[in-house]
């Protein structure tokens, strides 16, 4: 396939230690040692015939250490993660890098121009596609060209995600954590929550991990916009992956102060709304809450006493993810809430007092 372009940028010293790293080659170029390359890289075609190309930058460091891809947009509405990738691609100094870094912006280029999350070519998933397939759907071919070309060159990698419209995340991790290497991925991010599992089949963490990639998903925030502070702390994380796996050597790994692994469906649930209506929702994205308070209310439009529903905490926990969108059918999600150990809950409430207020950290996660 033809619509493929790369601009390479290239600097060498006669000073510098000897190169050490090996070339990285996808399906129509290359990278050298101490080279970077932007590359629009075709993965389709539209209606017209013209190439459905998605942005990729390549930083292949002089000397030798993992491969690691920066993943972004795999549903096109999930901003947070691509400002997350442009800035380690961009903004960040790796001058001295150990290894290579593939940044994946936005790899659902329609959805992204159309602002959906699915790829608006009969509604598909591209997260439920990979390792994808020559000779199947749009979706599948789609994601084989990603998954082959730059996914299966990579040791590790870290896949940004937002909640889907209406709702919001607090930043947290998603993995296998019965892999060895996924959890030394998840556990170096930093985040304050990190679930547990391996996640549904064809997702690109799932796929890749069970290809001998470990990859974590990294959830923060809602879709549809930027939000500095999720993608700071974000970024927090990569850097500290980074110095976990000697990307960036002497750079310190990133404790986040507390933190619980939800590994048993025991200790998280999704409350939904048994009636449809108007939600007043009482607690915000990272709050911690008692058992038998008060989530939300549901209303009908005339606030009729004897209509309104009471939605209260089945245990106490911390709200993972919740509702923005305050209008529900029966059968709607309302919040994610997660359990925590009595020590994981004094360290919070300790931050917490240590912080000010309740609100100030809720925004920082």
């Amino acid at each position: 396939m033809s619509g493929n372009e790369a601009a390479d940028d290239s600097s060498e010293s006669s000073d510098s230690p000897p190169i050490d790293n090996d070339v990285f080659t996808y399906d129509g170029g290359r990278v050298d040692p101490g080279e970077s390359a932007n590359i629009r890289y075709g993965i389709s075609e539209t209606y017209l015939g013209d190439p459905v190309r998605i942005p990729v930058t390549i930083i292949n460091g002089k000397h030798s250490g993992p491969t690691v891809f920066l993943s972004a947009a795999a549903h096109g509405d999930e901003l947070n993660g691509i400002e997350v990738v442009r800035e380690v691609a961009h903004d960040w100094d790796h001058s001295d890098l150990h290894g290579t870094l593939v940044c994946l912006p936005v790899m659902n280029v329609p959805g992204f121009l159309a602002q959906e999350r699915y790829l608006p070519i009969y509604d598909r998933d591209l997260n439920r596609s990979f390792p994808g397939r020559e000779g199947s759907t749009s979706a599948r071919r789609m994601a084989h060209r990603i998954f082959t070309n730059f996914i299966e060159p990579c040791d590790l990698g870290i896949d940004f995600h937002t909640s889907t419209r209406g709702r919001t995340n607090m930043l947290h991790a998603r993995a296998n954590m019965d892999d060895p290497s996924a959890a030394r991925v998840a556990s170096a991010f930093s985040s304050h929550v990190i679930i547990a599992g391996q996640g549904p089949s064809g997702t690109l963490r799932r796929e890749a991990t069970d290809a001998g990639i470990p990859t974590v998903t990294i959830e923060m925030g809602e879709a549809h916009r930027f939000q500095r502070r999720l993608i700071d702390r974000a970024l927090t994380g990569v850097a500290s992956v980074f110095a976990e796996f000697g990307l960036h050597p002497g750079a310190a790994v990133h404790w986040p102060g507390w933190r619980t692994v939800i590994d048993s469906d025991d200790e998280k649930t999704w409350l939904r709304a048994d009636a449809g209506g108007i939600v007043d929702m009482k607690h915000g994205r990272g709050s911690l809450v008692e058992e038998g308070d008060v989530i939300c209310t549901i209303t009908n439009p005339f606030k009729e006493m004897d209509d309104i529903v009471t939605v209260e905490a089945p245990f106490t926990g911390l709200i993972v993810g919740v509702l923005e969108n305050p209008v529900v059918y029966p059968g709607n999600p309302l919040c994610h809430l997660v359990g925590l150990s009595p020590d994981t809950r004094t360290a919070l409430e300790n931050e917490r007092t240590g912080t000010g207020t309740e609100s100030q950290s809720q925004l920082r996660m």
